[in-house]
């Protein structure tokens, strides 16, 4: 069974002393090496209602490079779950063997089932999880990225008493899960500021339903999509692991420090502002990014 994990470290960031700011990083990376950061947050109270129901089957939706996939069927590797993966795009499967974050899905025994781009889209939809239903039986329904209100109440324990003294927050957002339980653990004087991985109208949305404070604001995207990167953000984040030993994934914790960088650089804080950034993990993440590029002008990511 999960157990919760032990409080995370908070690094510190040295930052340029001109600026008068003081940059902290929660190593949520940390706490497990295949069920990383915010998925073993996510999964710890879905894994114990799933046993507790006495289902033996996880059932979730992904990308082919999906954080929330690996994670997924790690756990139902170590805790003895069958699992099945719905992957968006059918014509991802001709990649399954050359693809990391798949590959690694298999290695677990996760079955991984293919369906149109078209047909994703109504993955939220009660008639096609019937049909799941009768296809493959029984089973423990997860969310695309993990986001469900047993999802936030895991994300409420990422921060600490100590962690009060932050005047900021920063987390990435994918689907809104991690910023809503942030949220929901935070005190009216911070402020939670969400960098978003994707440009998604809907997060506002799902990120009230789930929230019940109004301390936050998105930063929105300037990439487009997940997988999109260029060489700057590239560069940033090999700099950032040469310079301070701690690696970043380029979908979301990597978009956040460099986001966070310039707002730094353009002094967009108070002189005296304690900022507390969490990362959130999905390390595996660079292997795919890297078999992503290998095919072209791009740099390597470390």
């Amino acid at each position: 069974m999960m157990n919760k994990p032990f409080p995370s470290v908070n690094q510190q960031i040295p930052i340029d002393s001109k600026f008068d700011i003081s940059l902290h990083m929660k190593r949520e990376d940390l706490i497990d090496a295949e069920i990383s950061g915010n998925k073993y947050r996510k999964l710890l109270y879905n894994i114990k209602a799933a046993k507790s129901s006495n289902q033996t089957t996880l059932l979730t939706f992904g990308g082919a490079f999906s954080n929330h996939i690996a994670a997924v069927a790690a756990c139902g590797s170590r805790f003895g779950f069958n699992t099945i993966g719905i992957i968006r795009g059918e014509e991802v499967k001709a990649f399954e063997d050359s693809n990391p974050t798949l590959q690694f899905a298999k290695k677990q025994n996760m079955i991984l089932h293919y369906i149109s781009r078209s047909d994703y889209k109504r993955k939220n939809k009660d008639e096609y999880i019937q049909y799941l239903r009768q296809q493959f039986g029984s089973f423990y329904l997860l969310p695309e990225g993990g986001t469900n209100e047993l999802a936030v109440k895991g994300c409420e324990e990422i921060l600490h008493a100590n962690d009060r003294e932050f005047d900021i927050i920063c987390c990435p957002i994918g689907t809104g899960g991690t910023i809503s339980g942030i949220i929901n653990s935070s005190v009216s004087s911070q402020k939670i500021i969400g960098y978003s991985a994707v440009k998604d109208h809907e997060l506002k949305e799902v990120i009230c339903k789930f929230a019940h404070a109004e301390n936050w604001k998105i930063e929105p995207s300037d990439y487009g999509g997940y997988g999109k990167i260029d060489k700057s953000l590239i560069d940033f984040i090999n700099h950032f692991k040469s310079t301070y030993n701690i690696p970043l994934d380029p979908i979301y914790n990597g978009k956040m420090m460099y986001r966070l960088f310039e707002q730094i650089e353009n002094r967009e804080f108070p002189k005296g502002t304690k900022i507390l950034a969490v990362h959130t993990g999905g390390l595996q993440g660079l292997k795919g990014m890297n078999w992503r590029i290998k095919q072209t002008q791009l740099p390597r990511l470390l």
